[in-house]
């Protein structure tokens, strides 16, 4: 009995309608592919089959030449695989980073090279400094995404600005620049005092008569706000903006963002200023008594209280470059601390009364300094420690805070001095001020809001928020000072932040000493060790000839040996010094200059 065969087996396939291959439709961001043959339907292309290279890894790799991190050409970068839809990358590869960029962030000097370094070490260097090319590539390719820009205020037909006041300015900003405008009338219990957040977006405010308040200035969200019935010296956050430092009558204490006490230090007693280094978690405290205390904030232990010898110590300011303190005496000097050191590392004298304000920009370049003599200096820190320029004032400043981009405010009585310069890395002109604002009392504290145009100034009125175009840096680094960072993004801050503590033993004047080899130590630790041992051991041993059979290790023959090297090893030495003569005479000798019989004299 037949049966009927199953469908697909061994039945013929129709030849009557050919089945045609669905073309699939171009998408409008692909190009138009064209097939290399007619019926051929658009695809991926088909790989090559590898052939065996007879050439060993290490033959093909010795061929190679090394190549640029700075800039790539076209051929050296790698073809990106093309997709199923057959588009490719119009611009493949890596972003070719800017060589002037990539130097602009570049740290390293490699003209300066270690004499004879050891193998390990030099391995270490050039490791180290691949990493710094790496990093400076980076930085120069996210320089493009910093979109703001900072500007000034500019007067029209040569306006003074000086004479623009801060309604006007409220009034032609958009609504949120004019918010940051504002003034708080707290008279009952000024003088206030204030610091602004690394972040530059929470405030505190310390008023004599014990007031203590922290707030979100932005949206003016209230996180605390405590009376300590004793009165406030100074304020100072910590390395973020959940602890807070009062320096107090008596003692210093550590509160909390909801006005919780956490600590009283006991031993930081008749405190009148605060300073707070971040990337070493000390908090410098000044007081009545002449000591300059370091304390150790994230262990909670003094590292070192110095004695200046200079009475009361009532001005203070940090250098952000290399966080050494500056000091301001009665006697007209400023002296620059380090709490690796129990001595001041350096002493100017500045004015030729005593000292009322000291500031220095965030670039460690300039120092401004104003003393009872109504003199307003700045200095040049690079060294030289000498005054660039001067002004007399009527009133004389009392106190003086460097913006970001390098403005210099002076409080004068109720009167309040902006000047300005050509640039960050410029001093700032005392010839004209910027901007100029008269406020309801006596200014009694300054700084620049970070990262905004604006300038706080505490006074016995309270507190006033100023609008100081260009004032800020424009542009954040969101990984170390974020504004908009959430609790959790902080709390990992801060523990990288811990493990990336600087010892306070590395502060000095110069931070890029650190990274070079003193000569100097090294050659006076070998000369002690030769005296401790009596020889040196770094020495070249004498040459002892090997013992030879047949009677020719006799004494006559051994001593004509050892002689017969010390010749030759004297011969080097002479050969070397003729060689260095030589080779000074040419330095010497003028170019073109006839020759004479008497330059054999010349020695």
């Amino acid at each position: 009995m037949e049966t009927a065969p199953k469908p697909g087996r061994g039945v013929p396939p129709k030849k009557d309608k050919p089945q045609a291959k669905r073309k699939k439709p171009r998408r409008y961001w692909e190009e138009e592919a064209t097939p290399s043959a007619a019926g051929a339907s658009p695809g991926p292309p088909r790989k090559k089959a590898r052939t065996a290279d007879p050439r060993s890894r290490a033959s093909r790799s010795a061929h190679i030449a090394p190549k640029s991190r700075f800039s790539k050409t076209a051929s050296d970068r790698k073809k990106p695989p093309r997709t199923l839809s057959g588009a490719q990358d119009p611009f493949p590869g890596d972003v070719p980073a800017p060589l002037e960029g990539a130097r602009k962030f570049c740290r390293i000097d490699k003209s300066k090279k270690l004499p004879h370094p050891k193998p390990k070490t030099q391995s270490k260097l050039e490791k180290a400094e691949t990493q710094e090319e790496e990093a400076s590539v980076r930085a120069a390719r996210a320089e493009l995404l910093l979109a703001e820009e900072p500007g000034f205020l500019v007067g029209e037909d040569g306006e003074d600005t000086a004479k623009i006041l801060q309604t006007d300015i409220a009034d032609a900003v958009d609504i949120a620049s004019a918010a940051k405008h504002f003034d708080l009338n707290l008279r009952q219990f000024g003088p206030y005092r204030l610091n602004y957040s690394r972040t530059g977006r929470h405030l505190a405010l310390g008023g004599r008569r014990g007031h203590v308040a922290a707030l979100d200035w932005v949206t003016k969200k209230l996180m605390c706000e405590i009376n300590v019935m004793e009165a406030v010296r100074d304020i100072h956050f910590l390395h973020s903006e959940a602890l807070l430092a009062v320096a107090q009558n008596r003692w210093l204490y550590i509160y909390d963002n909801q006005g919780i006490e956490l600590h009283c230090i006991r031993r930081c007693d008749r405190v009148t200023r605060l300073e707070f280094l971040p990337f070493h978690f000390l908090l410098a405290t000044a007081s009545e008594t002449g000591f300059l205390t370091y304390l150790d904030v994230s262990v909670g232990k003094i590292v070192t209280a110095l004695n200046a010898r200079a009475g009361r110590l009532n001005v203070m300011a940090q250098n952000p470059y290399n966080a050494v303190i500056h000091l301001g005496h009665s006697n007209g000097t400023v002296s620059l601390w380090s709490p690796a050191v129990k001595e001041p590392l350096a002493k100017i004298l500045c004015h030729r009364g005593g000292l009322r304000a000291v500031a220095v920009d965030s670039t460690g370049t300039y120092m401004a300094t104003s003393g009872l003599d109504h003199q307003l200096k700045i200095f040049d820190l690079r060294g030289t420690f000498q005054p660039l320029s001067s002004r007399t004032l009527p009133q004389g400043a009392g106190h003086l805070a460097f913006s970001q981009r390098g403005l210099l405010v002076a409080g004068m009585g109720d009167v309040v001095n902006i000047w300005a310069g050509q640039g960050k890395a410029s001093p700032p002109s005392l010839e004209q001020p910027y901007l100029t604002h008269r406020l309801s009392g006596h200014v009694h504290g300054l700084q620049f809001c970070p990262f905004e145009d604006v300038l706080g100034v505490g006074h016995s009125g309270g507190f006033t928020s100023m609008l100081v175009p260009g004032a800020a840096e424009p542009n954040f680094d969101g990984l170390e000072n974020n504004p908009y960072r959430s609790r959790k993004q902080r709390q990992e801050w801060e523990v990288k932040a811990l493990l990336e503590k600087v010892p306070a033993e590395l502060i000095c004047l110069d931070p890029r000493a650190l990274a070079e080899v003193d000569v100097i130590t090294l050659e006076q630790q070998k000369k002690e060790r030769i005296e401790r041992l009596g020889y040196d051991p770094d020495a070249k041993a004498a040459f002892q000839p090997k013992a030879k059979q047949k009677g020719r290790s006799s004494t006559a023959s051994l001593v004509k040996r050892k002689k017969k090297v010390m010749d030759q090893e004297h011969r080097d030495k002479v050969r070397q010094s003729l060689e260095q003569q030589q080779k000074k005479k040419q330095d010497v000798a003028k170019p073109g200059a006839r020759p004479s019989a008497l330059d054999r004299f010349v020695r």
